[in-house]
């Protein structure tokens, strides 16, 4: 006999645990599998122990420059890579250990194992293998009025780069390991390409970059991705454009990889390829096809409330399509369990989420680009500013990259905004909230923003766009 739930999430990542928490306070009797850890990728081998990774590098950087404040160290640093992969995991074990706490505190229901789903809410539950390689869980049948799907995304595979966990990896790997490589090629410079890059570089790896298009994190405004690549080339990362990698030369104990440029093939000799060319959903071996739930390119189709087109069944974050961001996918969640009970609730606006990158210098943008807003026919106020002109920057030591922000011409509406700099992750918010709220050039030069800080630099940067500019 099945095991009967309101909400089945099936998945546990930020999406899905925070999705099953609100199931409950909405007062659904809510259970969730999860076939590997509970917090999914993100929490395990994804978004928070990479920043643990990149924290130690951003130390390590600072370290090289400590005489640049005033400041002498007898000896040198020299990274300790198995205890940098150490603490980098006792993180994510600590949040594991949170989002356990959460499950039990909410009367959540964890079913361990591989959920597939069979037509009618009913969904059998078999044992798996976690990535420590045990086998969890034993097999359970659930029935849910309400099934959200919330598997996430593992890295795409593509021809050239079989990954082999050893001389060709991906993220995973690249978390994982606890030798790290003299020579590392990247291949692609999306945030996960361009995060592993600044990382490996400042634990002493030499670093070449490769990004098929003609500029780094492509899907940022252009002006951002120029003050990247310098940078980076500043930092001593190899940084190759409008590049593909064509094939790998597998020998003993290094590998010869064939990179085509629009001039020439080149032939770059390293110890270790990193395979960041981006992310596909994990949709397969869950009945999807069964009972009629459509995909289309590696995602599960739904509509803006998260609705397939089976009745009752949901998908969230990013197995159900970009942008594939942690935050994203909890918003979704969200919103799609309490439409599910009934609440009149907005459709996410796909153009108001953030994106945020934790290389240094730190990416942060949300809204339109600049070429974006002109594509779309709009009339656009432009405005810049360098926090090479910020006296908080200055004091800090952190004076590259600048804000840039988009205004409407006519209504003076903010229509992006686009950070390159250190801790620009930490200033994005001011943006989406005034995105959200529909807030014009106006009333960000009417809000008093304190000094010293770089968050004054959205003010300075609106002040330019209309024409105002005091202090550059």
């Amino acid at each position: 006999m099945a095991d009967t739930f309101d909400v089945v999430i099936i998945g546990s990542g930020p999406g899905g645990y925070e999705t099953a928490i609100r199931a409950t306070q909405l007062g659904f009797k809510t259970a969730i599998v999860e076939k590997d850890k509970l917090g999914g990728v993100c929490l395990n081998v994804g978004c928070i122990p990479t920043k643990a990774l990149l924290k130690s590098a951003e130390l390590a950087a600072y370290c090289t420059h400590l005489a640049d404040y005033g400041l002498t160290l007898e000896g040198s640093i020299t990274p300790d890579f198995p205890r940098i992969i150490k603490r980098s995991r006792a993180v994510a074990d600590k949040m594991n250990r949170g989002v356990q706490f959460l499950m039990k505190k909410n009367s959540i229901e964890v079913v361990l194992g591989h959920a597939t789903l069979e037509g009618g809410g009913r969904i059998v539950v078999n044992p798996s293998v976690n990535m420590d390689g045990r086998k969890i869980g034993v097999k359970r049948t659930l029935s849910g009025r309400h099934i959200i799907i919330a598997t996430g995304a593992r890295a795409r595979a593509i021809p050239p780069l079989p990954v082999d966990d050893t001389q060709i990896i991906d993220y995973k790997g690249a978390l994982l390991q606890e030798t790290k490589p003299d020579r590392l090629l990247v291949a692609g410079a999306g945030a996960i390409g361009v995060e592993f890059a600044y990382f490996y570089h400042h634990m002493g790896t030499k670093v070449t970059l490769v990004e098929l298009m003609n500029r780094l994190v492509p899907v940022e405004d252009a002006d951002v991705s120029k003050q990247l690549a310098r940078s980076f080339r500043k930092a001593g990362i190899n940084v190759i454009t409008g590049a593909s990698v064509e094939k790998v030369e597998k020998g003993a104990k290094e590998l010869r990889v064939t990179v085509k440029t629009k001039l020439e093939n080149k032939v770059i000799t390293v110890d270790q390829v990193l395979s960041a060319v981006g992310v596909t959903g994990n949709i397969e071996d869950m009945g999807l096809e069964g009972i009629g739930v459509e995909t289309h390119k590696g995602h599960i189709k739904t509509d803006e409330f998260s609705r397939t087109r089976v009745r009752g069944v949901y998908a969230i974050g990013d197995v159900a399509g970009p942008p594939w961001l942690a935050h994203k996918a909890s918003h979704e969640g969200i919103l799609c369990v309490e439409k599910i009970a009934g609440h009149n609730v907005r459709p996410l606006d796909k153009n108001n989420i953030p994106g945020c990158t934790y290389c240094q210098p730190q990416i942060a943008s949300v809204g339109y680009t600049e070429e974006k807003a002109r594509e779309a026919g709009l009339d656009i106020k432009v405005g810049k500013f360098p926090f090479s002109a910020s006296g908080k920057a200055n004091a800090a030591g952190h004076n590259e990259g600048f804000i840039k922000v988009v205004y409407d011409a006519k209504y003076g509406e903010l229509l992006g905004c686009h950070v390159i700099g250190h801790d620009a992750t930490e200033l994005i918010a001011e943006a989406v909230a005034a995105r959200t709220l529909e807030t014009t050039y106006h009333e960000i030069l009417d809000a008093v923003h304190p000094h010293p800080t770089l968050s004054e630099a959205v003010m300075e940067a609106t002040r330019a766009a209309v024409g105002l500019s005091i202090n550059v």
